[in-house]
């Protein structure tokens, strides 16, 4: 049993170390993890370079309980971007780096609201409609994926609607930082947005390695799809026994050490409870969790999340989270969007083509899952 006193002291410290480094963040509360790693979980709200708060993240890193690491080496793990290696010994921390700093060049490729010098990003794209915009190969890769995933989830996820989800993102901002007048975005000026969301008015070429918009109105936003598929191309370039997790999203690159021990992961409570719903053991693959919890905002009592239905304009209301459990991130970041728009049986038949597995939560916290799901749980 580890000691209690050292763990509140080495939280403290860690804590300290935190607030120092970041705009606002605090250390939450550690617990044992199969009686042999501190859980440090951190809520975090960062800030673009003009000082408005831009997003916010729940984050988490694994440590051994007879850890070497100092507080600041802790605290350094749980970086801005969400992006958390989880290790289960110190000599992984090289590695570990080596894949934040992967996910930290795409995030700024990815990026649609903030300007990186010497850089051709997405923003770059959305920002010059009507020009051939030269771009690195990743984002080349990345949009031809999204499309792809638009056409095998029946337009469910679709990153050319970035003009819908600007209305939305412009409401949500405004709504978390002036709570008394929050509002919703005009209904007429989302329909106009989403004529301006067809794939055929992106050209993507993938010799010259240029993306143009030619319809003014359209801008892309791969945020449904981007995480994922970032933590994928990192997995497979990581050493195996790592636990990639970024947000919503748990990557494994192989069991946690060479017995073949899988990981044990936890699918979040989306009201908020201390205990997680379910412990699931994964060895290989990705569990990722779209929910109403995450991203959301309150307007006349009612709450209203990030997940547009393409159908409505609106938030989906059919489930309150949709666990997917997938060998490829990427995928898994497209299909839990999807089956949160989808009805059970869609949703299944998607699943199936796939060959994945999830669970979903309705209204009234009811679980459903999928034939496969359950021989993942562990409790």
């Amino acid at each position: 049993m580890a000691d209690r006193k050292r763990i509140a002291l080495l939280l403290a410290q860690a804590d300290e170390y935190y607030q120092a480094q970041f705009v606002e963040g605090f250390i939450g509360k550690a617990f044992e993890h199969n009686s042999d790693v501190l859980v440090f979980g951190s809520y975090l709200k960062y800030q673009n370079n003009l000082g408005r708060e831009t997003g916010e993240t729940s984050i988490f890193t694994l440590v051994p309980f007879e850890t070497n690491l100092s507080a600041s080496e802790i605290a350094e793990r749980l970086v801005f971007t969400g992006a958390v290696a989880l290790i289960h010994s110190a000599q992984y921390a090289e590695k570990a780096q080596a894949v934040h700093d992967e996910l930290l060049v795409y995030h700024q490729l990815f990026d649609i609201y903030n300007v990186y010098e010497g850089l051709n990003n997405l923003k770059t794209v959305n920002d010059h409609p009507g020009e051939a915009v030269s771009v690195d190969k990743a984002i080349i890769d990345l949009l031809l994926d999204c499309k792809a995933y638009y056409e095998l989830t029946g337009g469910r996820v679709n990153a050319a609607m970035g003009s819908v989800l600007r209305l939305w993102h412009e409401a949500r901002e405004d709504g978390l930082n002036d709570f008394a007048n929050a509002y919703l975005p005009d209904g007429e000026a989302l329909a106009q947005a989403a004529e301006h969301a067809d794939w055929d008015d992106v050209l993507i070429d993938e010799e010259k390695l240029t993306v143009t918009i030619t319809d003014p109105g359209l801008r892309l936003d791969v945020g449904a799809i981007a995480k994922g598929w970032s933590v994928q191309r990192a997995a497979e370039t990581a050493p195996e026994g790592l636990l990639i997790s970024v947000g919503g999203n748990v990557c494994a690159t192989g069991p946690k050490d060479s017995t073949g021990t899988p990981w044990v992961v936890g699918v979040q409570d989306p009201d908020g409870g201390e205990n997680y719903l379910h412990t699931l053991y994964l060895t290989k693959g990705s569990m990722v969790t779209s929910g109403d919890y995450q991203r959301a905002y309150m307007v006349d009592g009612e709450i209203y999340h990030h997940i547009i239905d393409p159908d409505t304009l609106y938030p989906g209301r059919l489930w309150r989270a949709v666990t997917v459990v997938c060998p490829d991130s990427g995928l898994a970041d497209a299909l839990s969007t999807a089956l949160f728009l989808l009805p059970q049986d869609a949703g299944q038949r998607l699943l199936d083509a796939c060959e994945s597995e999830a669970m979903w939560i309705d209204a009234e916290g009811k679980m459903y899952y999928s034939a496969g799901f359950e021989e993942l749980i562990r409790t």
